[in-house]
């Protein structure tokens, strides 16, 4: 397709990190000054995730209070709809906008009101995962996740959990998730970003509906086959996965080895801003760089839809949206 197509077509997003995706303007606005974009993005020779990490002070320095975490959720869907993405899922944790004093609850509401002001000026449907944080201890992680948890059909969806996986490996949640299972709050995991299969294997053990990355699951043919039979959404993040070094080259990514397992793969821009790339961006990546085809773009789209959290009558109502501007783009 050609780019212009690409921005047009109905897009879903479903790994996205709300504090790596708020627009320079809005940065700049919030902090009344001239903001270098060297200081919001990653630099092209990018040598770790511990570099690309270091771009998230700045956003996160913008949500500390009522005001900047509403614009922060208004500009994200404004951002969407600039680009047709009709569904996002948009992560964050509340944890990280408390130094202030704001609750975790008032935190996800006031990035509930702005979703939500978006979502009416610009049709763009959403819904809210909250990341619990590998480093931080269990007791604060459960709270959030309990405040968290009287959201739930009101515009939080799911939770996660985020950070570094190598220093605190899944084994060590297991008990933390089923905690939420029984709070009826799915999840999907951050496992597999940085090289660890076991991670996958335990997410998946614990119950994660999707996995976010899941690189590490590269050559695995018996994981992959679980995550096809049991429809295991796979958050694949191309930009950010090369800009982390998550694989060494572009050779190395695993995406269509995915898709010939089978598995239901999802494109993502993992942090919009600090990446710099929107979805239309990564779709023309793909295709340039790995031959996808048109009608894999499509079935991945379908896939977001599917493996998404939203309930049924959304998904139906935006499988339809999708599968009419397929017929009409390829009747043109």
């Amino acid at each position: 397709m050609q780019d212009y197509q690409l921005k047009q077509m109905p897009k879903v997003e479903l790994h996205c990190h709300l504090d790596g995706s708020l627009s320079p303007g809005l940065i700049r606005s919030l902090l009344g000054r001239v903001v270098p974009d060297a200081e919001l993005m990653v630099a092209p020779d990018c040598r770790n995730l511990a570099e690309y990490l270091e771009k998230f002070s700045l956003p996160l320095s913008c949500m500390q209070t009522v005001e900047g975490l509403r614009l922060a959720g208004y500009d994200f869907i404004r951002s969407c709809a600039a680009e047709n993405v009709c569904y996002a899922e948009v992560r964050f944790a509340p944890q990280f906008s408390r130094e202030r004093g704001l609750s975790d609850a008032e935190v996800i509401q006031a990035v509930l009101d702005g979703l939500e002001q978006g979502k009416k000026e610009y049709g763009v449907e959403y819904g809210v995962i909250v990341c619990a944080m590998r480093h931080l201890p269990e007791e604060e992680n459960l709270a959030m996740l309990r405040a968290a948890a009287d959201f739930l059909g009101k515009g939080v969806c799911a939770a996660d959990l985020a950070g570094d996986e190598a220093a605190y490996p899944m084994s060590g949640f297991m008990g933390l998730f089923q905690q939420v299972k029984a709070m009826g709050m799915p999840f999907t995991l951050h496992a597999g970003e940085c090289g660890s299969v076991q991670n996958i294997r335990d997410s998946i053990a614990a119950g994660a509906r999707r996995i976010g990355h899941g690189i590490a699951m590269r050559g695995d043919a018996a994981l992959q086959a679980l995550c096809r039979e049991r429809e295991i959404g796979v958050e694949l993040c191309p930009h950010s996965n090369l800009q982390t070094r998550a694989v060494a080259s572009e050779a190395e990514y695993p995406l269509i080895e995915f898709l010939q397992a089978g598995i239901p793969v999802t494109i993502n821009t993992d942090n919009r801003t600090v990446s710099g790339c929107t979805l239309a961006d990564e779709y023309a990546f793909v295709q340039k760089e790995w031959g996808v085809t048109d009608a894999q773009l499509w079935q991945m789209t379908e896939n977001a839809v599917r493996v998404s959290f939203a309930d049924e009558k959304t998904k139906a109502r935006l499988l339809e949206k999708i599968r009419q501007s397929r017929m009409e783009a390829e009747t043109i």
